[in-house]
């Protein structure tokens, strides 16, 4: 079997920057469907901000019937949801690229889960009103700073269409796991945006804005975009919704363990649909068996654990390879689609073992 992690090492975040700060969730050593706030992968495009809530207001503004300004008092009055669901990065596995792509090089720990509560941003925009002719919604955070293309300074801002911004799932959340959202992580309010890539859940909100038009802000148009050709902007294609993947947490990659019986075990999520069949390689992709799902009645937008019992009676040289499919019938390919921005990997997870 493959050894125990000793019980007095605790695993920390995986350090990709550090101005601004980029960490990665050590994906391989969470046993559990839920990520503590210290272990929760940290994204960031510039500084933290530095906010209150006992001064925080809301305002909610542009092709609506009447502006509003809301408190964090009457938030927190108005009936709340909690909804469990993964938050990937869009560069999640972004090192794994061939041929390799410029950004942070993440590997397979950009990607956490646990509890959101909050309200529904259509209860919000229902009390504001909706002018017709509405379109987006536009949502912004207080962090702010100069990108890498431009003098100006931007603060991070994406829209949502209409329908997905009053889908009801789609909530101004405050607090994570039962507990006031971490600064680093969004306090005091921050959008959570079910079954697409995390760009969307923006922190931090400073405020909310309908609009009549399409959003053209550098985080939608420029970055979080899908480049398919090196040398032009042909076939573009917004970062939306998260691809069918999956992930080896056990054994690690290049682990060496002793002839015997060992489980292989992981995690598989997608954005729309639900997990059906996670399949298990132990011979570089020749011949796949299924492997056991332990938690199959999870929700919609949640992660689901896998485990295999591998039969490693023979010493060598082994690639473990996994693919998951969903209820639309998606499956990982056997390559993944590769873009100049390097988003939505998700090609078959592959390690390789020795057994000695």
């Amino acid at each position: 079997m493959s050894k125990p992690l000793h019980s007095s090492v605790k695993p920390s975040l995986i350090v990709r920057s550090l101005q601004p700060e980029n960490q990665e969730t050590p994906i391989q050593f969470i046993n559990g469907d839920t990520i503590d706030p210290n272990l929760f992968y940290r994204r960031n495009h510039f500084s933290y901000p530095l906010l209150t809530s006992s001064n925080y207001w809301l305002p909610i503004n542009g092709s609506v019937e009447i502006p509003r300004l809301f408190s964090m008092q009457e938030i927190l009055n108005i009936p709340s949801k909690m909804i469990k669901l993964v938050l990937e990065c869009s560069g999640d596995k972004r090192g794994l690229f061939e041929p390799k792509v410029f950004g942070e090089q993440w590997q397979k720990g950009a990607i956490s889960q646990g509890y959101w509560k909050g309200v529904p941003l259509r209860a919000l925009l229902e009390l504001t009103g909706i002018k017709k002719g509405a379109k987006e919604v536009v949502v912004e955070g207080f962090d702010y700073g100069k990108r890498t293309d431009s003098d100006q300074v931007y603060s991070f801002s994406r829209s949502l269409p209409l329908d997905k911004a009053l889908h009801p799932d789609t909530i101004i959340a405050y607090e994570y796991n039962n507990q006031p959202i971490p600064l680093k992580h969004g306090f005091p309010l921050r959008l959570i945006v079910p079954q697409w890539y995390a760009m969307a859940s923006v922190k931090w909100i400073k405020q909310i804005r309908v609009i009549e038009s399409e959003f053209q802000g550098p985080f939608q148009v420029i970055d979080y975009v899908y480049y398919p050709n090196r040398e032009n902007n042909i076939d573009t294609l917004p970062v939306t919704t998260i691809n069918v993947n999956s992930t080896i947490q056990k054994p690690l990659d290049r682990e060496v363990l002793t002839t015997g019986f060992h489980f292989i075990n992981g995690i598989a999520w997608t954005g729309n649909g639900v997990i059906i069949k996670v399949e298990v390689s132990t011979d570089g992709g020749k011949s796949w068996s299924d492997a056991k799902i332990t938690n199959q009645k999870k929700g919609n937008y949640e992660w689901i654990s896998w485990t295999f019992e591998w039969p490693a009676l023979e010493k060598g040289e082994y690639t473990i390879m996994t693919k998951a499919t969903d209820s639309f019938n998606r499956t990982q390919p056997a390559s993944p689609f590769w873009n100049r921005k390097g988003y939505g990997y998700n090609s078959v997870d592959k390690i390789k073992i020795k057994i000695e």
